[in-house]
């Protein structure tokens, strides 16, 4: 059994993007009480660890010291008269008091989780709060402030490891990807909905990587409402063997939930079973694992998925029956059914067909193009 660590504060409760906004800190302490009803927060091989806030200086490795410097004064409420330059205002990435706080908590947390997992100390580390994958060096983006993945990798990096980064979020992995686009050491490889018909819309297969990093970028973009078994279809014939080429020292993975069928923001149509399907066949890919949270936008899926995610991450089956003392918390947030698992798949053969044929492509482009540069 592997020597496992979870990563989870309390703190999240005094942050809040606004009420509209369709990122809900709630999301998180709705998953902790899942994970406690279900007696997965006090697992005897498990520890349970609070993040500090990340240093500024680590947050400078990725981050500029302009943007960092924005951040923290419109966290303290000073008035930044072009702060949408960087991203931040009305919107996507919207200003609130302890914005920095929470930045640095994010970053912290992943942080935490990449020193455990190089050090030894735990197998498989697990941080749900991080997985903000969309930051770029200079701005926010989609959310995301700090891109608290990107300091993970790098915090494995330091440790001479060479990382493979796998992002099963609907929306592509683009801050990741940028930060490592001409870097042979990472692999990056994210499967997502096609930008072309969602944000941030990138993720092509064309975009490879570039000089030393040629083949070290691998897109799989999927047509809407794509459900589990186009999915794992694609995922099968593409990311095991990449990741399994390239034999990385650590694997970090971000698990997005919008991926979900009822996701109220994207339109892939994936099930909790087929999330936690891919979430099973990575992790014997690498010896060590970081686990990040990311998308997810129905927090009833939310709590599901990444409960169960953390369960695969200790070799646990969990019943499909959920803990009667979470029923009333889910139903709250829209579950119609106690259950784990969601009603087996509905799509008209049509639909699935048309999903088949697009992944098809894309497999059969990836194959093509960056299979051989890696020996395939």
């Amino acid at each position: 059994m592997p020597t496992t660590a979870i990563i989870y504060s309390d703190e999240w409760r005094q942050f809040d993007y606004g009420r509209e906004h369709p990122l809900r800190m709630e999301r998180l302490g709705l998953t902790w009480k899942l994970m406690e009803a279900y007696g997965l927060t006090a697992l005897p091989h498990a520890k349970v660890l609070t993040p500090e806030a990340a240093p500024l200086e680590e947050i400078a490795r990725f981050h500029t010291r302009e943007y960092i410097e924005i951040l923290r004064a419109v966290s303290a409420g000073d008035w930044v008269p072009h702060a949408t330059r960087y991203g931040l205002g009305p919107g996507d990435n919207p200003i609130f008091p302890g914005l920095w706080e929470a930045a640095q908590l994010a970053a912290g947390g992943s942080l935490l989780a990449a020193q455990l997992v190089a050090t030894g100390e735990a197998d498989r580390a697990f941080h749900f709060a991080g997985g903000l994958h969309h930051a770029m060096p200079e701005r926010a983006s989609g959310f995301c402030y700090v891109n608290d993945a990107v300091l993970a990798i790098m915090r494995l990096r330091a440790r001479g490891f060479r990382v493979a980064y796998v992002d099963i979020d609907a929306h592509h992995g683009d801050g990741v990807q940028f930060a490592f686009y001409d870097d042979p050491t990472v692999l990056t490889v994210s499967t997502h909905e096609r930008g072309d018909r969602l944000f941030p819309g990138t993720g092509f297969v064309a975009e490879m990587g570039e000089r030393d990093g040629l083949g070290y970028a691998v897109n799989l973009p999927l047509q809407p409402l794509t459900d589990d078994a186009v999915y794992h279809g694609a995922f099968e014939a593409v990311v095991p063997p990449l990741v399994t080429a390239f034999r990385p020292d650590a694997l970090v993975i971000q698990l997005g939930i919008d991926s979900h069928r009822t996701d109220p923001l994207t339109h892939l149509s994936l099930t909790v079973q087929g999330f936690i399907q891919a979430v099973r066949r990575l992790l014997p890919l690498a010896p060590r694992v970081v686990a990040l949270g990311g998308g997810g936008y129905d927090l009833a899926n939310v709590a599901r998925a990444w409960t169960a995610a953390w369960a695969a991450l200790n070799d646990i089956e969990l019943p499909d029956a959920l803990p009667a003392e979470s029923h009333a918390d889910l139903r709250r947030h829209g579950l119609g059914r106690p259950t784990l698992s969601d009603p087996a798949d509905t799509l008209p053969e049509e639909t699935r067909r048309w999903a088949e044929e697009y992944a098809r492509r894309q497999v059969g482009e990836i194959q093509d193009r960056i299979f051989p540069l890696h020996g395939l």
